[in-house]
């Protein structure tokens, strides 16, 4: 049995990241899960020129001559062995355990169960998930889709871990079919920064490079991340950049173990010395505070270009590249400094201060991650960034530029691919050219809008190409019901999850290959390829055996539906008998991909054309890059109220949980706590180890999430933070940002209330 989460206990927070302690957790489980032979086969081919990509976070690898033997990270070390694991779950287990005895189980424990080793199926009205041949639920699957009265009564959602070569095969299923309703992960983490950077500098992807961040930024800001926990590898080139000369600035409402110190595992400084100081600045803003911050620190930067004219703009670059400014500065004149500082939580002394940094460094780069995405005014707050960027130059220049770090390994990929309900027609024309059919134009349903449609019985089919849709997602007790309401759902996975217990009316479970394992096809063993956080495309190969003969690749069960369904029409079984011909379809349909076979090949692979950071090239509806007025706001919380933001324990990859510690933060053997600042404790009469139920307010009424361990902690004043998947039930499903449509899951106003049971 997996190791049970019982009473939290807590700790002091740790005042470091990763050194031995983090070695010993990726080792210990690694060696519980795969067995040393097996570990050690995993890990030294893991981020690897001729290995596998890592199947957690997207964080680019070095080029292969600087890569360790070791390239990888305690959640990454994790994410395999959770993945190649000797654990399996197949039609004994299934008869052994009922759908209601599996529901019991925690996110946690459904997944320590194992690999799914063989497809299932859940009749209607059945109580147990019961074994199905390949061709039989394939069949099962394409009669379903075939007989829908309109195909936008199908929804086909992908995890952000699928490859190229699936992801690409999906939509066009999808599309062959007649429908665009093709909601990812993206549409609930980075979507506002698609929105917001299309908007204004006219591509959604990030401009920055790791050559970037490790040789050439002076400043680089790290707002609404995590680094320690959720890209862990993005602190070995903090440390690097530290080491020549660059400035960190920490914007996070939570002191994190990652901006104070980092001990590099493969250094003997970091094994045995004190490690590096990352931060050199921490803005403890508060949550949501962003937009204020980025507008008090643009204010700041005007008022001091009029005070000595030519001293602070790039005046060069504005002129010649940009539009917008005057309307941009006159709304900067017209801020209220009070109003910043109560909407940001910083003094205007903490932002002058910034601004000094920003002043004297000739290179700025800004990353962020969800802390800034998933609020009501995110792509706001995105295009202010932008702005702040676009006043001193920094765009299209070495060290310098806008950094959104995506979370999932190839969920920017996957957007490339065509896995988008909004696809432009230029892509849709390029699809139609190389496959001969009109695909559909109708945009499609993001992933809020499929559960509104599931809702309301406008939904017959949902089907998932990876993920964890049902604990992903807002609202969680609305989303599971919409799930009730399909006739079918259908998985495409590698271990048991939450969304499989929350099913349609009929259920299968079909299992696949994991990163890590290899693909033999008619036409000999197959790669796939992935895209990164910083637009670069490389290969990736699984080594290991997979866990049993009956599971399928994600490309072979695609395209195998595809061929149930439509026949050969497309050319189906060719792209599944070689992933090259898939390959060569993408060169023709994608922009960038051109010699794509070729150049992937390369060891490292290449990079995508991104024009604003290669030839200042804006393609946004004026030419130019756009400075936009965004008036600050914030999150509105009721009196007594506090504003929750949900977060990642270390023990964790998005709704993956690994076990029940987040050491960083002190916590040890269990997930339902809530970091509260010690002021608003007192002021609530709460003593911290209470227990309470968190009560959501908001608009249509409110959601409970009970018995919460409260946990004294440093976060700002008038927040607090707590884990998810636990705290979704708490986000209204209509709570959501504008233009992007992402769910407001770091915007929840919560009160909190003395547990019965303490």
């Amino acid at each position: 049995m997996p190791p049970e989460a019982d009473e939290p206990r807590v700790e002091s927070p740790k005042r470091y990241a990763v050194g031995f302690p983090g070695i010993g957790h990726a080792l210990q489980y690694a060696y519980e899960e795969m067995g040393p032979a097996r570990g050690v086969r995993a890990l030294g081919r893991m981020n690897q020129a001729d290995g596998f990509d890592c199947p957690s976070c997207a964080w680019p690898d070095p080029s292969p001559d600087h890569r360790k033997t070791a390239e990888f990270c305690e959640n990454g070390a994790k994410a395999v062995a959770w993945e190649a694991t000797r654990k399996r779950v197949d039609a004994e287990f299934f008869a052994a355990h009922s759908i209601e005895q599996l529901r019991a189980m925690d996110d946690h424990e459904l997944e320590w169960q194992g690999r799914l080793s063989e497809p299932m199926y859940l009749a209607s009205d059945a109580t147990h998930y019961a074994p199905i041949d390949w061709e039989d639920a394939l069949q099962l699957l394409g009669e379903r889709l075939r007989g829908l009265s309109d195909p936008n009564r199908a929804v086909f959602y992908t995890s952000g871990r699928a490859s190229n070569e699936a992801a690409f095969a999906y939509q066009l299923l999808a599309r062959r079919l007649g429908t665009n309703n093709l909601p990812d992960c993206s549409n609930m983490c980075h979507e506002s920064s698609g929105a917001a950077l299309s908007q204004t500098i006219g591509i959604g992807k990030g401009m920055v490079t790791l050559e970037d961040i490790e040789n050439a930024a002076e400043l680089i800001i790290i707002a609404g991340q995590n680094p320690g926990t959720n890209h862990p590898r993005m602190l070995t080139a903090l440390e690097k950049a530290k080491k020549r000369g660059a400035r960190i600035i920490a914007v996070n409402p939570l002191p994190e173990a990652g901006f104070t110190r980092f001990r590099n595992p493969q250094t003997p400084r970091g094994l045995v010395g004190p490690g590096t100081e990352i931060a050199d600045r921490l803005l403890p803003i508060r949550v949501n505070g962003d937009l204020a911050l980025f507008n008090g620190l643009n204010r700041v930067l005007l008022e001091r270009e009029e005070a000595v004219p030519g001293g602070v703009f790039d005046h060069e670059f504005l002129d010649r590249y940009c539009d917008g400014l005057e309307a941009a500065k006159n709304h900067w004149r017209s801020l209220d400094w009070a109003l910043i500082e109560r909407l940001s939580g910083l003094t205007r002394e903490q932002i002058e201060q910034t601004a000094d940094e920003v002043i004297s460094a000739r290179s700025v780069i800004v990353c962020w991650a969800m802390g800034l995405t998933q609020h009501p005014n995110s792509v706001p707050t995105i295009r202010e960034i932008v702005n702040f960027l676009l006043l001193r130059g920094n765009i299209g220049r070495p060290g310098a530029g806008p950094a959104p770090i995506r979370g999932h390994s190839n969920v920017q990929g996957d957007r490339t691919m065509g896995i988008w309900e909004k696809m432009p027609d230029s892509f849709l024309d390029a699809l139609r050219d190389e496959f001969g059919f009109e695909p559909p134009r109708e945009h499609g349903m993001d992933t809020v809008d499929s559960i509104r449609a599931m809702r309301d019985g406008k939904v017959d089919v949902f089907f998932a190409l990876g993920g964890n849709f049902a604990s992903a997602t807002p609202d969680t007790a609305v989303t599971q019901a919409a799930l009730a309401k399909c006739g079918l759902t259908a998985h495409v996975a590698t271990k048991l999850n939450r969304s499989h217990v929350c099913h349609g009316r009929e259920a299968l479970l079909l299992p696949c290959l994991g990163r890590t394992e290899r693909d033999v096809q008619a036409g000999g063993e197959q790669f796939v390829t992935v895209e990164d956080s910083m637009s670069m495309v490389h290969a990736s190969r699984g080594r290991l055996l997979p866990p049993s003969a009956n599971v399928r690749s994600e490309v072979a069960i695609v395209t195998g539906l595809a061929e149930t369904m439509f026949g050969d029409d497309l050319g189906w079984r060719a792209m599944r008998d070689d992933y090259a011909v898939i390959r060569g379809h993408i060169e023709r349909v994608v922009p960038g991909f051109h010699a794509y076979e070729d150049r992937v090949r390369q060891p490292g692979g290449f990079v995508l054309p991104r024009p604003p950071h290669d030839s200042r090239d804006f393609k946004t509806e004026t030419g130019k890059a756009r400075l936009t007025v965004n008036e600050p706001t914030a999150t509105e919380v009721p009196d007594g109220c506090l504003l929750l933001q949900s977060v990642r324990s270390h023990d964790q990859f998005n709704t993956t949980v690994y076990g029940y510690d987040d050491r960083y933060r002190g916590i040890h053997g269990g997930r339902r706590v809530v970091f509260v600042n010690p002021f608003d404790l007192r002021s609530r009469g709460l003593a911290d180890g209470e227990k309470v139920d968190l009560i959501s307010v908001w608009k249509d009424g409110e959601r409970r999430a009970d018995g919460f361990r409260v946990v004294s902690y440093p976060t700002t004043k008038g927040c607090a933070a707590a884990y998810f998947p636990e705290v979704n039930v708490l986000v209204p499903l209509d709570s959501v940002a504008e233009t992007s449509n992402t769910p407001a899951s770091k915007s929840v106003a919560v009160r909190l209330e003395r547990s019965a049971q303490q």
